[in-house]
């Protein structure tokens, strides 16, 4: 009999219609595959449906706080279902794009200065020179992030906002410019980098990840081949110093505005990448020889407990 995937999907986080778009995705190619598929909209009953559905593996598709931060994964450990993507100590530490960036660093990863303060003090003046980026520690899919550039006088007031909806701390990071390139991990090895190029947008925010050309894909990405053989590295050190499982990918920026020895900077690593038609860990994998299909076979293949 085949076996049955779960795929978990939706949710209550900012990234819902990601969400949605990703397990759908993921759903139609596991059933192409020859999976029995389930799709669940999670809702906050999510327990007992999945303690009464006993599917084989849980495919996490969920996306943002409490699918991509250990709180699910710590509802499929006490159901003992296997599942997909990283465990609980690592989607938490991942999601947590402060204390990420300290398990980075002490790897040898090298990361922008950057400091972590409540939104209404990060409003009042500048704390660091611009440019800038102010990003909420706890959200993905680019939500909330603000570019303060080197000609505005004072921090983005949006952060005053009685409806801000992405939590009351923030980090705000030194502005690396130059180009946007990601790596995925899959499993222990590290894929071919990836440039994307946002079309229309100036960095690579909602719209140009998720809306059809609102970014190209560049796999295998045009940069010296030392600076691809680094970003492997580190994507490969930062999946294991924060104890990711499955596939994950880091961000990265390359500045080489000056030449080709620039600067190399490790933004964060994504324990749940979106698997949208659009989506860039697709792409990477079919670079390295993999389909859609065959990528989520691996995944269901390779999902566990004790993650």
């Amino acid at each position: 009999m085949a076996k049955h995937v779960a795929v978990l999907m939706g949710g209550f986080s900012s990234e819902r219609p990601v969400s949605l778009a990703s397990g759908n995705a993921c759903a139609d190619a596991l059933e192409a595959a020859g999976y029995r598929v389930t799709r669940m909209d999670v809702a906050r009953d999510i327990a007992s449906v999945l303690k009464d559905l006993a599917p084989d593996v849980a495919f996490n598709a969920l996306h943002g706080p409490y699918g991509e931060d250990g709180t699910i994964q710590g509802v499929l450990e006490y159901l003992q279902i296997p599942y997909t993507h990283s465990g609980v100590l690592a989607s938490a530490l991942a999601m947590d794009k402060e204390r990420a960036k300290i398990v980075a660093k002490a790897a040898g990863i090298a990361v922008a200065e950057a400091k972590v303060m409540h939104r209404l003090d990060a409003a009042v003046a500048h704390v660091m020179p611009p440019p800038y980026v102010v990003k909420p520690v706890r959200e993905g899919s680019s939500f909330g992030v603000l570019i303060v550039r080197e000609d505005q006088s004072k921090p983005p007031q949006q952060l005053y906002s009685a409806d801000w909806p992405y939590g009351d701390i923030v980090m705000v990071e030194r502005f690396v410019a130059g180009r946007e390139l990601t790596c995925a991990v899959m499993g222990d090895v590290a894929l071919e980098v990836c440039e994307i190029i946002p079309e229309g947008h100036s960095f690579y925010d909602y719209d140009s990840k998720y809306a059809p050309g609102g970014s190209r894909h560049v796999v295998p990405a045009g940069i010296p081949k030392q600076v691809s053989r680094r970003i492997q590295e580190w994507s490969l050190a930062a999946h294991k110093a924060v104890g990711c499982r499955g596939v994950s990918r880091s961000d990265f920026r390359y500045d080489d505005r000056f030449g080709e020895g620039g600067e190399l900077i490790w933004l964060e690593i994504n324990t749940q990448p979106g698997m949208t038609p659009t989506s860039l860990v697709p792409d990477i994998a079919a670079q390295a020889g993999h389909s859609f299909p065959e990528l989520l076979t691996w995944m269901v293949e390779d999902a566990s407990c004790s993650r």
